[in-house]
């Protein structure tokens, strides 16, 4: 920890913690998810594809922190379902990469517009005091979620 640094008490880091839990727990199912039958895990994996696609299996393993067993499982109901595709990686017949399909690439939109519209509704009922704080917040909310990503401490 940097010396110019505070070091938070475990209440406010566990305060932060499940505030970030129930607002992705709100934000999650969304009625185009429920209709297409994705649950939080399928819907996180088709959105990544969707973002950083094509992607290798492997590649996408790691960064949603998904075992590879249960990341072919659910690949597989994702293809199954015509929102994504699976193809070998023509260099290493051992790797495949997955892409979005048409199909996966409207649902993922309709995911995130419902999730955007459900978050800017809620946004609309604070005050502008409370709205400020969030949106100031946000650089550093961005930089966690990197740090907890990559692992990496600054």
């Amino acid at each position: 920890m940097p010396a110019t640094q505070t070091p938070l008490d475990i209440e406010t880091t566990a305060r932060l913690r499940a505030v970030i839990g129930r607002l992705s727990r709100r934000l999650r199912p969304t009625a185009a998810a429920v209709t297409a039958g994705l649950t939080p895990t399928k819907i996180s994996i088709l959105l990544t594809v969707v973002r950083e696609g094509p992607i290798r299996l492997s590649d996408l393993s790691t960064g949603e922190g998904i075992n590879p067993t249960q990341l072919s499982r659910t690949v597989a109901h994702l293809v199954e379902a015509g929102l994504i595709e699976r193809a070998a990686d023509e260099g290493d017949r051992r790797a495949a990469w997955v892409k979005p399909t048409p199909a996966g690439r409207r649902l993922a939109e309709r995911i995130r517009r419902e999730r955007t519209d459900a978050l800017k509704l809620a946004l609309e009922g604070l005050d502008n005091t409370e709205r400020d704080r969030i949106v100031a917040a946000l650089d550093g909310l961005e930089h966690l979620a990197e740090q907890l990503r990559t692992g990496e401490r600054s």
